[in-house]
């Protein structure tokens, strides 16, 4: 087994090589399959975990959920059951070993249709638990990936394969030790399906202020019961994701355009720039005008190796 798992391996190692040139992260012809290559650790990165399978096959990677951290390598993988404002970074990596990975992002039908296919058991009073997870890898699920990955040496079978394949990886990662959690994700009813409901709010309507009442209404839950639920999924409270996916735009937005910090953070929600920058400077680590100087500095430079 140890010998199957190191030559499914190093063969999907060199797949991915191919496929990526430079660093960064990169679509693939498949869709929702991502390679990612960095020659150097990275700092920090901000961003919204979507649903999704993620594998290492060289070097190492740590993910923050809010004060939660997920480490994980070859011998791993990571699974992100809803959307989650996340910070990422990648800790093992250089131009000789460069960091390698993959994301294939899936959704909660998807979930469902190869629940209902393959008459897998359902728990639907489970207990709420962590939007995110970190399991050792198992051969029939690093076979399947590779398999996928391998259908971009062939690119007239993705349109027909890949989609059997996929519901393949899903099935494999529902087996898995957490797979009970990722079940719950698709079945109506469930709590992490209701919180799934109020993240997609959340998200959808990110620069507007909510009442508790109206997140309770959309999970159809007490107001204790929501607080108790979303923080098991999401390690953070719905007012802290909010903020989370404000910094996140707000910083996005100062870096791709021209306007000062104050109409950025009307923009996102903030009703005083004093606060914003406050907050802005606790999460990223400096004002905002001085971040996005330093991030352009950064940007430059790595253009100009």
């Amino acid at each position: 087994m140890i010998e199957q798992v190191y030559r499914q391996r190093v063969e999907l190692t060199k797949i991915i090589e191919i496929h990526t040139g430079l660093d960064g992260t990169q679509m693939t012809a498949i869709p929702s399959l991502f390679f990612s290559r960095y020659s150097n650790h990275t700092g920090p990165n901000y961003g919204v975990h979507k649903p999704s399978l993620c594998i290492v096959v060289q070097g190492m990677k740590e993910v923050l959920l809010s004060q939660e951290r997920f480490r994980y390598g070859p011998a791993d993988y990571l699974v992100a059951s809803v959307n989650l404002p996340i910070t990422g970074q990648v800790t093992e990596a250089s131009s000789e070993v460069p960091y390698l990975a993959l994301k294939l992002e899936f959704t909660p039908s998807e979930i469902l249709e190869v629940l209902r296919e393959f008459e897998m058991g359902i728990e639907k009073k489970e207990n709420t638990k962590r939007g995110m997870y970190v399991s050792r890898i198992e051969p029939s699920l690093l076979d399947s990936v590779t398999r996928l990955a391998r259908l971009l040496e062939t690119p007239k079978d993705i349109k027909v394969l890949a989609p059997l394949i996929r519901k393949e990886i899903i099935y494999r990662v529902l087996q898995g030790e957490h797979g009970g959690m990722l079940k719950q994700i698709a079945i109506e009813g469930s709590s992490t399906n209701q919180i799934s409901d109020v993240i997609r709010h959340i998200m959808n309507n990110y620069e507007k202020s909510f009442k508790i009442e109206e997140l309770t209404e959309i999970a159809n839950m007490s107001v204790s019961s929501l607080h108790r639920h979303f923080k098991e999924v999401t390690a953070m409270s719905p007012i802290q994701f909010q903020k989370q996916l404000r910094l996140q735009e707000a910083r996005s937005l100062l870096l791709s355009e021209s306007e000062d910090a104050a109409d950025i953070a009307f923009r996102v929600g903030y009703e005083s720039p004093s606060q914003f920058s406050r907050e802005y400077s606790r999460m990223f680590g400096l004002p905002p005008k001085e971040d996005v100087k330093r991030l352009r500095e950064h940007q430059d430079k790595t253009i100009n190796l």
